[in-house]
């Protein structure tokens, strides 16, 4: 299978939040369009040091992280997210990884949103096609 590429939106949740309650104006909050590899080897979401800047997170602390080549790395813990993919969103707090190049979309988001990548045609579906699911 090959690599599978997506467009989502992030936004910095505590900013959604804020906006909800009135102490800050929906075109103040920090959001951007990000290209993210979907990689379901990944926990979570894997931002970049300078994406996390962009959108204002804070960090929250560090926790250990074993990276691809089986290195264990000090992983920034920043503050929450909401993802939105097309009809979908759910919210994660994202890991800042030494090093990292690109996004990545990790497997806890991925089924929290009822997506699972469609390795024949190389993109997002919905698991239960158009119609989302929820366990509990």
């Amino acid at each position: 299978m090959g690599t599978v590429y997506e467009t989502i939106t992030l936004k910095n949740l505590r900013d959604v939040l804020n906006a909800q309650c009135g102490y800050k104006e929906e075109d103040e909050i920090h959001q951007t369009q990000v290209k993210v590899i979907v990689d379901t080897g990944t926990s979570t979401l894997c931002i970049t040091e300078e994406l996390r800047l962009q959108l204002g997170l804070d960090i929250m602390g560090e926790r250990p992280v074993t990276v691809a080549n089986g290195a264990v790395e000090m992983a920034k813990m920043a503050n929450w997210v909401e993802i939105h993919w097309k009809d979908r969103s759910t919210a994660c707090q994202p890991m800042v990884v030494p090093g990292c190049q690109e996004i990545l979309l990790g497997c806890i988001p991925l089924e929290s949103m009822d997506l699972i990548v469609d390795p024949v045609r190389l993109e997002l579906a919905g698991a239960h096609g158009d119609k989302i699911v929820y366990r509990a």
